[in-house]
């Protein structure tokens, strides 16, 4: 999961990046709203943590620009403001969530995850292609009956192939699952991470579609190349 993180307080900040890289996700962090409203435009983020009291402004006032997102993000909306009616307010303004400083970082966590969870499963949270099962609210794939075992890595890049099954995903959004800002990779990353998904998936249920990128099928579907 690639997380955008909005908090101007350093320390906090980098704590933050620090407990969350640890656990596998992929985080940008920025500091004020302008930052974050260009970071969301120029890359696809699964979620956003967010804090309210920024620099130039309400961060609240980010929530207007997720309208004009291909697809929005999970926001929990972290802050100091304590009282029923901020939370109320927040939450009605378009957060998915609200936790109030100070907070644990496992807290975070567990609410991230709880989010993505609720998210999943008002949607397809089981998505059948053949003889694979992949399970996006607990993240568990089978192949034929028998659980597969997948890295962290491995899991954001057919997580980001599930989501939006038989469709095709670019290049460009595969690698935004992979690496945050900064993150060093090489050209041909993404397709050793795709050969190995092949290798456990099975290579007829990720196809390349030339030109364009690549998509998760049912075997034998028409459309694309391995």
């Amino acid at each position: 999961m690639r997380v955008l993180l909005v908090e101007d307080d350093t320390a906090l900040r980098e704590a933050v990046c620090g407990y969350l890289r640890a656990k596998a996700f992929v985080v940008d962090a920025v500091a004020s709203l302008a930052q974050a409203s260009a970071a969301l435009h120029a890359a696809h983020y699964a979620a956003v943590l967010l804090d309210l009291h920024l620099p130039d402004g309400d961060g609240l006032a980010l929530l207007r620009e997720l309208p004009r997102l291909k697809e929005r993000p999970i926001v929990i909306a972290l802050t100091a403001r304590d009282q029923v009616s901020d939370r109320i307010h927040g939450l009605d303004a378009g957060a998915d969530d609200y936790l109030v400083k100070p907070y644990d970082p496992g807290e975070l966590l567990a609410r991230l995850r709880a989010v993505e969870r609720r998210r999943a499963s008002a949607g397809q949270p089981v998505l059948e292609l053949g003889e694979l099962q992949i399970d996006l609210s607990r993240e568990q794939v089978r192949r034929a009956g028998v659980p597969v075992a997948l890295t962290q890595k491995e899991w954001a890049l057919l997580r980001v192939l599930a989501t939006r099954a038989q469709r095709v995903h670019t290049r460009e959004s595969l690698q935004d699952a992979l690496y945050g800002w900064g993150d060093e990779s090489d050209s041909n990353t993404l397709e050793v991470f795709i050969s190995r998904l092949r290798r456990k998936l099975g290579r007829q249920h990720i196809e390349t579609v030339r030109g364009l990128g690549y998509r998760l099928a049912s075997a034998g579907e028409p459309g694309g190349n391995p």
